[in-house]
């Protein structure tokens, strides 16, 4: 079964934490935060005072997605802010190898996402020392893209190499994801399904959950 972990970025804003306490209590099992600086994606979200304080009303695991340039730098902000896993683009970092010991260097899971033109191949030298690897299954930056379906070919070589090599990181999908094809995601590989507007945007949150996971 997928865990889901809905993104902020398609909630209320106006009611954040409320919106947050509400996806937990309906059974999310991770929260998506997008962090985005308006420089490595064309959009601004928000900074760690924002996760610092979504922290104070939740008990959910904190997935911060970095998409922003020199992730180092911000990297400890986050860290005192309460998150759980941070994730840092492939494609952002100088030094990849680096960032990923410094954010473990903190006691924190650490994660690399891959734009979709990126190949699996750039974390053929660090995939061991990942806890996850985020697919954008479309163009980062803004919330209701379509699902690329080109990404499955990603996911697969991806599982691929973890059955291959016993490695434990786990697989999670950012971009279109939803009830319509969460079973062929699992399917494929895909532990965690990034859920922005299938699961804010649902009549019924309760239902959307559960169908994604596949409850």
């Amino acid at each position: 079964m997928v865990k889901v972990a809905p993104s902020i970025l398609a909630a209320d804003f106006s009611k954040l934490a409320e919106e947050v306490i509400e996806v937990e209590k309906l059974g999310a099992d991770w929260l998506h935060l997008d962090i985005m600086d308006g420089h490595f994606v064309p959009n601004i979200s928000f900074g760690a005072g924002v996760v610092k304080s979504l922290r104070e009303h939740s008990q959910l695991f904190f997935d911060v997605h970095l998409m922003i340039e020199n992730p180092d730098q911000y990297i400890p902000d986050f860290v005192n802010a309460g998150a759980d896993l941070i994730v840092v683009h492939a494609e952002a970092c100088c030094h990849l190898d680096r960032t990923i010991d410094l954010v473990k260097d903190f006691g924190l899971k650490v994660g690399v996402a891959l734009n979709p033109h990126t190949p699996p191949e750039v974390l053929k030298f660090v995939i061991h020392k990942l806890d996850l690897v985020l697919v954008m299954t479309v163009n980062p930056g803004f919330g209701g893209q379509k699902f690329n379906p080109v990404m499955l070919r990603k996911i697969k070589k991806l599982n691929e190499w973890r059955e291959n090599y016993g490695l434990g990181f786990l697989i999670e999908i950012d971009g279109g994801g939803g009830v319509e094809n969460a079973r062929e995601l699992e399917a494929a590989g895909v532990d965690v399904i990034v859920a922005g507007t299938a699961v804010f945007g649902a009549l019924d949150r309760a239902a959307a959950i559960a169908a994604i996971k596949g409850e």
